[in-house]
């Protein structure tokens, strides 16, 4: 029988009931994986749409949704180098209903850059798995003349003060790659940040700085249309996805290695048998041919894993960065 079809004073009894006990349905309603998702879950990615980890995203959110029979719905919040959308999940609801997409800069290089950061991602937030990886790809014009890691080193030590380069951000691996490169080289450009990498790439093509070391979704499409050279990847082996591209061992720079990831977060108080069902349901999203394909076309790796190996992947990052982070001398205010 529908409400409007009860008598009046049936209806006004369940409106006072409704207004009087709203604390009441709240507590019923705890949160759980068995009664978890019953409504759209959304995945907040703290860079510019078209940035990695947007994309990653993208990518990972169309298949979650079909696998928890729930929209994921994506919402960009860029800003102070990731700091803001991160911020924001780490003081959202623990009902599993708000994610995170964030990258190395704001869960862990930040938290070295920054005298103050708004949110503490080791206390605030909780690693539900770690999603993906690619090289930084470091790039020039293909008019520049310079057509190896070793020419532009060359070229930042013959001509001092007249290079810049461009990243994704204050603390980024784009950003802290070329530090490190710079502080074992003993050379100077100074930094740029954009909001993107499609972004810092352009800044190349348009002749605004002279390098980036950013992920290859943003660099080899351009190389392919003859408008960038890459010359090195920042990792320790090549990556079979460019396999053209010599590594900076291979350059000479043995000591300039790392690699940009992609981690999805929950709040520090998710229930843990959602944060369980996440894990299983993003690792089984990772395994599947059509996701790794899809990532593959962006230069994109995916890994998986436990929640207890991402957080132990976090806290070595920190542990292995920070003296890096240090030497290099970058600080925010």
């Amino acid at each position: 029988m529908s409400l409007s079809s009860l008598p009046a004073i049936a209806m006004a009894l369940a409106a006072a009931f409704a207004s009087a006990a709203p604390s009441i349905t709240h507590a019923q309603a705890v949160p759980s994986a068995g009664n978890w998702p019953q409504r759209p879950v959304k995945i907040v990615v703290p860079f510019a749409p078209g940035s990695s980890p947007d994309v990653f995203a993208r990518i990972v959110g169309d298949r979650l949704a079909q696998r928890l029979g729930q929209p994921v719905v994506i919402e960009n919040r860029a800003g102070a180098g990731g700091n803001i959308g991160t911020g924001y999940v780490a003081k959202a609801a623990s009902d599993g209903y708000t994610l995170l997409v964030s990258t190395n800069g704001p869960l862990v290089y930040n938290t070295v850059l920054y005298q103050k950061l708004p949110y503490d991602p080791f206390k605030e937030l909780r690693p539900v798995v770690l999603g993906g990886g690619q090289p930084n790809v470091c790039a020039v014009r293909a008019d520049s003349g310079i057509a190896s890691l070793k020419d532009l080193v060359n070229e930042m030590k013959r001509r001092p003060g007249q290079f810049n380069f461009s990243s994704t951000g204050i603390g980024s691996l784009s950003h802290l790659g070329p530090e490190l490169l710079k502080a074992r080289t003993g050379t100077f450009a100074v930094h740029i940040p954009y909001p993107s990498s499609p972004q810092a790439i352009m800044a190349i093509i348009q002749g605004d700085v002279q390098f980036a070391c950013v992920p290859g979704v943003a660099v080899m499409p351009q190389v392919k249309a003859g408008r960038l050279r890459a010359i090195a990847v920042s990792t320790g082996e090549r990556s079979p996805l460019m396999p053209d591209v010599p590594t900076m061992k291979e350059s000479g720079f043995p000591e300039v290695e790392n690699m940009a990831w992609m981690a999805v977060m929950a709040p520090a108080s998710t229930p843990p048998d959602i944060l369980q069902k996440l894990n299983a349901e993003l690792n089984a999203v990772l395994r599947s041919a059509d996701v790794r394909d899809k990532m593959h076309a962006q230069y994109m790796e995916p890994i998986g894993g436990s929640l207890e190996q991402a957080e132990q992947f976090l806290r070595d990052e920190l542990r292995n960065m920070t003296p890096v982070i240090k030497r290099s001398g970058a600080t925010v205010e």
